[in-house]
């Protein structure tokens, strides 16, 4: 299996299947092509959330603001999985999501020769490592284990070991206590909005579950388990399927309703002072 993640839109996707295609008959799946344009942060958060579901597959994502740059092709083995990137942070993530544990990631450098387009390095630098990549591993007759994975990269002779490849990592937010220890308020960051304007901070989901209200920036919310606890148009706070908090909106759009956008910060509070 070879999934394909990028911020191309259409119709470039499609040359990078075709390309992969002339080198390998294996299943390629889609993750996503209209992730937030030249945004290596959000492209790490979404993937560090959805290739946890797949079995072991070589993961092609290519969100690349430094085309054409000096920045390095990059190819990360995470557990049985690897991923091929572009080395600006957006592979370290999801990797370390793959393999559960940061001594089961080795990252790599792709040497390889001038692309023929400085501006689709999609198509010819990471799409051909990608097909090469899973060519190889579907002819060795091992299962694909994290040690067949790791032997077969080893033995690629365009990758070289990477000394020390671009990391991104989350901000952790930062949590006020009262003398008792609990926490009282939250000064977290909004990380991703995602298509439907659901505002996704970095705010773990314990922090609000079993309340009733918060405060968002001072507005007054309620906490809710589905978006159809309250009435269309009503904003909520609630937990996503990513396990943080996110301020909503039942049939509208978060994002605007609380004014919030990826990178700003959002204060939480309880209504009762006891978060």
């Amino acid at each position: 299996m070879l999934t394909l993640t990028s911020d191309f839109g259409s119709p470039y996707p499609a040359a990078m299947k075709g390309v992969i295609r002339r080198h390998t008959d294996a299943e390629m799946i889609d993750v996503a092509h209209d992730l937030p344009r030249g945004d290596p942060r959000a492209a790490a958060f979404w993937l560090r959330f959805v290739l946890p579901e797949f079995p072991p597959a070589v993961h092609c994502a290519v969100i690349d603001p430094g085309v054409g740059t000096d920045r390095d092709a990059l190819v990360v083995r995470a557990g049985a999985h690897v991923i091929v990137a572009p080395d600006n942070g957006l592979a370290m993530p999801p990797a370390r999501a793959l393999a559960g544990d940061d001594d089961d990631v080795d990252t790599f450098v792709v040497e390889t020769d001038d692309p023929a387009s400085e501006t689709f390095h999609g198509r010819d630098v990471f799409a051909p490592v990608a097909a090469r990549i899973r060519e190889a591993l579907d002819a060795d007759e091992r299962a694909q284990t994290p040690e067949m994975v790791a032997a077969v990269l080893a033995d690629a002779d365009d990758l070289s070991p990477a000394a020390d490849p671009v990391d991104l990592a989350f901000p952790e937010p930062s949590v006020e206590r009262d003398d008792d220890g609990d926490p009282v308020a939250v000064e977290g960051e909004v990380l991703v909005v995602d298509r439907f304007g659901n505002v996704v901070t970095n705010v773990p989901g314990e922090l609000v579950r079993g309340r009733e209200w918060v405060r968002v920036n001072d507005e007054l919310t309620p906490v809710a388990e589905t978006f159809g606890a309250v009435e269309p148009g009503e904003r909520l706070v609630t937990v996503g399927s990513h396990g943080y908090v996110e301020c909503d909106v039942n049939d509208g759009r978060g994002d605007g309703t609380f004014d919030l956008r990826p990178e700003e910060s959002v204060r939480i509070v309880a209504d009762n002072v006891s978060l």
